[in-house]
């Protein structure tokens, strides 16, 4: 079993943790599944105002729900449809302050107030996408951005 005691101070240092924490949760695991069940708990235990937090995989051209904390998910989402479906088209990171502002947004929890998806790239490749929501309007900014990217970049290559 596994204990952090991540107490950032700012957003920097809490990300910085945070990626610390799933490099030793994931280093030298070679199961993609189990690392991303363990980066979604770890992710949801230490990120303030989320209520979801998890991972869609690219499965044969479309995302495919992965492991999660939160309530139940949509389990399929096509690429270029909704935040996740965008990110996964663009490649780039998407910071959303307002779902219901977002042409085609897809609401699997009604809740979700803004959202963060970050996309994870092997080769150049999106192979999956980490997706974050949060009830609070505007709760991510640039910093998050950085903060997602950086979580994805070490999970690229443990994630299968």
């Amino acid at each position: 079993m596994y204990a952090f005691d991540i107490q950032a101070d700012g957003k920097d240092a809490l990300y910085r943790e945070v990626v610390g924490a799933l490099d030793a949760l994931t280093g030298g695991e070679r199961d993609g599944i189990a690392n991303m069940a363990n980066a979604a708990a770890l992710i949801w235990q230490y990120l303030p105002d989320l209520n979801w937090a998890g991972f869609y995989r690219m499965v044969e051209g479309e995302l495919v729900l992965g492991p999660f904390q939160g309530k139940a998910a949509c389990i399929r989402i096509p690429v270029g449809r909704g935040v996740c479906g965008t990110a996964a088209a663009s490649g780039e990171t998407q910071v959303v302050a307002d779902v219901h502002a977002f042409p085609g947004h897809i609401a699997c929890d009604v809740a979700s107030r803004s959202e963060l998806v970050v996309p994870i790239k092997r080769d150049g490749k999106v192979i999956a996408v980490l997706d974050l929501d949060s009830p609070v309007p505007g709760r991510f900014d640039a910093d998050d951005a950085l903060g997602g990217e950086a979580i994805a970049a070490l999970l690229a290559d443990r994630i299968g």
